[in-house]
């Protein structure tokens, strides 16, 4: 039986892909796109924008995990009150900016987050510390690529490193050595 999503702190959008509007409470937006699908939400979010806000400063950056962290770099050194982070990719790249995003102080109210894929999901060992990224589900078992234990998918994910929670399935039944 898996825990209510609500109270694990799993975000909803990590489990289905969600498509929310464009944040145009704000007044200064970065968007940024993860892949060709992302890409295609971030022109529909800059279209909503430039629509519905009198004030259309917004900047959109495509790319991957390094180009995505120097762009919210970026952009944090000129934000402003009513600066607001919209992302949009696959729901593993969009937890590690939200990582990345939390720790330079952007709250999760800032923050607007469109999953287009949630199949794969980066699982952090709590044995080894390594982290392995695979499709699977959350209370499934993968092998973890630095340890070889089995690792039960937990209903956690870490706002500080961006990944799920990863535990030793049959760690009970392990014999202390």
């Amino acid at each position: 039986m898996s825990p209510a999503l609500e109270l694990t702190s799993v975000p909803e959008w990590a489990i289905t892909p969600t498509m929310p509007g464009a944040d145009t409470t704000g007044r200064w937006w970065t968007i940024i796109a993860f892949g060709p699908t992302g890409g295609e939400v971030a022109r529909r979010w800059a279209a909503q924008i430039g629509r519905e806000s009198a004030v259309r400063s917004y900047e959109v950056a495509v790319g991957d995990d390094e180009r995505a962290r120097a762009a919210l770099v970026g952009a944090l050194a000129d934000a402003r009150v009513g600066w607001r982070l919209m992302m949009a990719g696959p729901a593993d790249a969009c937890l590690r900016l939200r990582a990345a995003a939390v720790a330079l102080g952007v709250a999760d109210d800032e923050i607007t987050v469109a999953s287009t894929d949630v199949r794969v999901r980066a699982v952090h060992c709590v044995h080894c510390r390594t982290v392995t990224t695979a499709a699977v589900e959350l209370s499934e078992v993968l092998p973890c690529s630095g340890c070889g234990r089995n690792l039960l998918v937990y209903y956690h994910v870490s706002r500080r490193q961006g990944a799920h929670l990863g535990c030793m399935v049959d760690a009970e039944e392990q014999s202390a050595s």
